[in-house]
Order: structure tokens, then sequence, then C-alpha cells
């Protein structure tokens, strides 16, 4: 009895907190402030730099970045294309942390002192990255503390984000969680004008992000489509996200 009490107690703080989180796909004033947020960082801040410590590198499609259990000596910066994010655990089974696009973070454990990699990172679009290494990175917040504040604000930023993941995965179905990855995928929330187009996602890889199946996955699609919210074809070369998908995740 007392533990079934602790998970209510649990649950109840859960629910509060996803009451109290803000959402960006719920306006558009919300939209407004994620783009906010999203322009107080750019890779400027370090190509316009001496040349020490960094480099651009360019990736094609399905190219590993970086493994679970490799060292951690640097922190990445996406520029262009999309990164996936995954763990695997003792028993081999894999899953998908987070999908990443340009104007993320990531890598950034080694600067608390994580001495490898604690998940794998691979590119599911052709991307460039800025990989910054560890030492320069730590000297350039110590050194400029405007760059600090302003990469302060985008990680807490994206933390949120990872949060609001959670208390999607726990608290909603399978349709809202995959109309949600959708409209992050095409950058809702993030810019003026969103990407809309989605060329680079499989109906399996979406299935692994919501948790739910391939067959799942599909019905939605079909459905999404039947009502306008999306569109795909091979006139389109891609998934366009239509603004009106909104109104599922909008959904009590």
């Amino acid at each position: 009895m007392d533990s079934a009490m602790a998970v209510d107690h649990r649950l109840a703080g859960v629910k509060a907190m996803q009451a109290a989180t803000p959402r960006p796909w719920t306006s558009n004033s919300t939209l407004g402030t994620r783009t906010d947020q999203q322009r107080t960082f750019g890779a400027q801040d370090f190509l316009g730099a001496a040349p020490v410590a960094r480099r651009v590198v360019e990736y094609g499609c399905k190219a590993g970045v970086f493994t679970q259990g490799d060292p951690a000596t640097s922190v990445l910066y996406i520029q262009k294309g999309c990164v996936k994010l995954t763990v695997v655990n003792e028993v081999g089974k894999e899953a998908v942390v987070a999908i990443l696009g340009p104007g993320d973070f990531f890598g950034e454990g080694c600067l608390d002192g994580q001495p490898q990699r604690t998940n794998t990172a691979e590119t599911i679009a052709p991307s460039t990255i800025l990989v910054i290494e560890k030492q320069e990175m730590i000297r350039r917040l110590h050194a400029d503390l405007t760059l600090s504040e302003r990469f302060i604000k985008h990680m807490l930023s994206r933390n949120t984000r990872i949060e609001e993941d959670l208390i999607d995965q726990l608290f909603n179905s399978s349709e809202k969680r995959l109309a949600r990855t959708l409209l992050l995928l095409a950058h809702f929330g993030k810019q003026d004008k969103p990407a809309q187009m989605v060329s680079y996602i499989s109906q399996e890889m979406l299935a692994e992000m919501i948790g739910t199946t391939r067959p799942r996955v599909n019905l939605f699609m079909n459905k999404f489509r039947e009502l306008g919210f999306i569109e795909y074809g091979a006139k389109l070369h891609g998934l366009k996200i239509n603004r009106s998908l909104q109104s599922v995740v909008q959904q009590g």
C-alpha cells in the first residue's frame, strides 16, 4: 500500500511538471520565444576566433560521428543536417535518445568530466558539424562571459525539450507522440519559417523514437495525410509537415 501511494505521489509530481512546462507547439507567441533562444548562439561565435582546437567536418548520410564508449574529448555543434543519438544497454537493446538538428550542441558531457561517450551519434542526413576540443571550449567559456551565458541558455532550452520528450513518452498517446515528433523534425518552434520538409526519416526510425511499432506509425501517417496534416509521395521527394498538425498535440 505504501509503495502504491509513493508511485501515485511521483506520478502526481510529474503531471504537475507537465502542466507547468512550456510547450513549443501551443501558440505562435511560444514559437517566437523559442526562435529567440535559437538565435542566441551560432557557429560564428567559434568560427570568428583563431582556428585553434576546432574544425568543421562534413558527414554523409548514416555516418558515425562517435560511438558509445569512445573517449569524450570534444563538444560538437550542428551547422547543417541532422544527428540521431542512441544508447545500447548491457543486453544489446538500442533506444533512440534524441534527434538533433541545426543549432544543437551534443557531446557536452565531456565538460563535466565525462571520460567516455554515453551514447552513439550518427547522421541521418548529410551534415556539417563543428568539432570544438574540450579544452578550447572550456577556455572560451571562461574567457567570454557573453558566450558562456548564451551557451548555458541554449543547453537549458535543450534540456527542457528533452524533459518534455520524457513527459510526452509517459503520458501521451502514440498518435500525439508521433505528431509532436514530426513537428520537431520540421523545426516548428525553432524558426520563423519552418523547414516543413522532412526527407531523411523512415517509419522504422519514427517507431523507435516514439516507442511503438511500424504498423502503428503507418496507420497514423495515413490518417494524418487523409486529414491534410501531412503530404508525401514521389513528387514531393520527402514528407511535408503542415502547421495544422499542431491540432493533434493541442487536443486535451
